[in-house]
């Protein structure tokens, strides 16, 4: 993980809340569409162990998705995470949940990768971005995970994270 600016890795035990992005984030950010017009996509499995064990210490976690596709709801469900999905204004969102759950911004991750997470993570302390996001999204993150999307930026994050508790 590169840590911009001297940023030290025992910040990350302030961390209340992580939010994920799903495309990008959990997946390499590829559909595919078989001749019937499914959707589908690739998880990493280590992903959903670094989450679990995540649960296991505390940690509020929540997939924060513009995407419409059932897919994502079904990944939540899976790893048990709350999900709200198909929403344009993911800040909005943000702050009406953190104002709800009595969370600070400045308590919070989000691991986004493309544009339309830039608004959100200019709002939280731990802008988070996986190696292969968009230029604008690198440039503000505070970390950048040497994993790509969809190929264990999750279980490169708990790691570290897990190295300071």
């Amino acid at each position: 993980m590169d840590y911009k600016e001297g940023m030290k890795y025992n910040l990350l035990k302030k961390i209340r809340l992580i939010i994920y992005d799903f495309d990008g984030v959990m997946t390499d950010n590829k559909v595919i569409i078989d001749q019937y017009g499914n959707e589908s996509v690739a998880v990493n499995r280590s992903d959903g162990l670094a989450i679990a064990k995540i649960k296991k210490m505390g940690t509020p976690q929540v997939i924060l998705s513009t995407e419409k596709n059932p897919v994502v709801q079904k990944r939540a469900k899976k790893l048990g995470l709350p999900c709200i999905v198909g929403i344009s204004d993911k800040k909005k969102v943000l702050e009406k949940y953190l104002n709800k759950n009595r969370i600070k911004k400045e308590d919070v991750a989000y691991i986004g990768n493309d544009i339309n997470d830039l608004e959100v993570m200019r709002y939280v302390g731990f802008p988070i971005a996986p190696a292969n996001a968009h230029p604008k999204v690198r440039k503000i993150a505070k970390i950048i995970t040497k994993t790509k999307g969809g190929c264990g930026v999750i279980r490169e994050f708990f790691d570290k994270m897990d190295e300071e508790v």
